[in-house]
């Protein structure tokens, strides 16, 4: 008998889950032995699944961002062609989160909870805080100068041990970030075969971490369940329709970054046509959207990049695989929108400042995200929990994740693909002038 994909096991344990929280609900709304049940088994099981998330935050946060940093060594050998790489990067990758961030304020797909559910929601999934604490620290948004200053930590250490202390006034997870940039900064300035063996202790600390995030993902199924039966058993149908408005928000902005903002750029910068182009990309589309990993995919896209669409070689593989880790911007859309999406959710009303920190931790998320399915998840329980969202949120959006993933997945290749001809087409013109 052929074993179950893993993503086939989390949508029967959304299913399950959803199903059997709809007929409590329905039946048993309130019932003695309901709360028993959620209180003494469905919290302890999706607190398991998502204490194996927490646990592998800082570690991938530190490792991603400063060997990202650090490998931009090469792009001071190659110059020019870096340079363009990092700005389209960031730039596309701005777009596309403010894309996602407009629509969610717009559509407001999260809002409709009442106070009684909210707080019934979260004392079954969360033992953290109250909802009014919530969003009482969510509310109490720092000034912008302060922001800049707690990007610098003291002690960066101090900030690891508290970024999950709800009551900790400083930087937080942003910090190290800020601490692993600049770290890996010196790294790239430094000789290289001085810092040789700290690169490569980095590189297998990442890729540990990447196997743990493979471990917590087999957990998924159960948590997953666990989790969207205390959401359903609480709130009955009215989390199919909180969820349906939730998918569709995620995909319209995909779509609309895929098809007009791909669709721009390679018509009036790069000056190919836009339905040519999506035509011979075809067979990398359907591969990204089958294996929901921008590695797996690499293959593919650097034959068709190169034999289809005649990108220059040297160029091909060299955007393509920097692009595979750092050009994430459909997922970092994706992250835009759940974070957004789950402070509604909670009743957060987020300020213009912070829904800001919002898109710059998206990008630089978008950039430390690995290409593999599930590897976003972290670092939007990370970004949840810098602007004081409950991070046990993630585990409402979890069983829906899959088809996000396979479709955030073919814009983050097809992405990769754009810059790549974007840089060939400015090299061939700079060569021509």
């Amino acid at each position: 008998m052929k074993k179950l994909a893993l993503h086939t096991k989390i949508f029967i344990g959304l299913f399950v889950g959803l199903t059997l929280g709809i007929i409590v609900n329905f039946f048993f709304s309130g019932s003695d032995w309901v709360n028993w049940f959620a209180g003494n088994i469905a919290q302890p099981a999706g607190q398991i699944f998502l204490r194996m998330v927490f646990m592998i935050i800082v570690p991938l946060i530190f490792t991603a961002i400063a060997l990202g940093v650090a490998d931009f060594r090469d792009v001071k050998k190659i110059g020019r062609i870096g340079g363009r790489v990092l700005m389209f990067t960031v730039f596309i990758t701005a777009v596309s989160v403010i894309i996602g961030i407009l629509l969610v304020d717009i559509f407001r797909p999260g809002v409709g909870i009442t106070e009684e559910n909210r707080t019934q929601l979260m004392q079954s999934i969360s033992n953290n805080q109250t909802v009014s604490g919530i969003i009482t620290s969510a509310h109490e948004s720092k000034s912008f100068i302060q922001i800049i200053i707690d990007l610098i930590p003291r002690n960066p250490f101090q900030e690891i041990v508290f970024y999950l202390d709800p009551n900790y006034r400083g930087g937080g997870l942003l910090a190290l970030m800020f601490f692993a940039l600049i770290f890996g900064l010196g790294m790239a300035l430094t000789e290289y075969k001085k810092v040789e063996p700290l690169i490569k202790t980095l590189q297998g600390v990442y890729e540990v971490v990447m196997k743990m995030i493979d471990f917590a993902m087999k957990l998924a199924p159960y948590g997953v369940a666990a989790l969207i039966f205390s959401t359903a058993s609480t709130l009955g149908f009215k989390i199919i329709l909180i969820l349906l408005n939730y998918v569709l928000i995620v995909l319209a902005a995909l779509t609309i970054h895929f098809l007009f903002t791909y669709g721009a750029i390679l018509k009036y910068v790069i000056k190919r046509n836009p339905v040519e182009f999506f035509k011979g990309i075809s067979e990398v589309i359907i591969t990204a959207f089958s294996t929901s990993s921008s590695n797996a995919t690499l293959p593919t896209s650097i034959r068709v990049t190169s034999e289809k669409l005649k990108v220059d070689k040297d160029i091909t593989n060299f955007v393509l695989t920097v692009g595979s880790t750092a050009n994430q911007n459909g997922t970092a859309l994706y992250e835009g929108i759940t974070v957004l999406f789950l402070a509604q959710f909670f009743g957060v009303d987020l300020s213009i400042t912070q829904q800001l920190i919002v898109v710059f931790l998206a990008i630089l998320a978008g950039v430390g995200t690995a290409g593999v399915p599930g590897g976003s998840l972290p670092l939007v329980v990370m970004v949840l929990q810098t602007i004081g969202i409950p991070a046990e949120g993630i585990g409402i959006i979890l069983g829906v994740d899959r088809i996000l993933d396979m479709s955030r997945t073919v814009v983050n290749v097809s992405g990769d693909i754009v810059l790549a001809c974007w840089v060939d087409a400015s090299e061939k013109k700079r060569i021509a002038s």
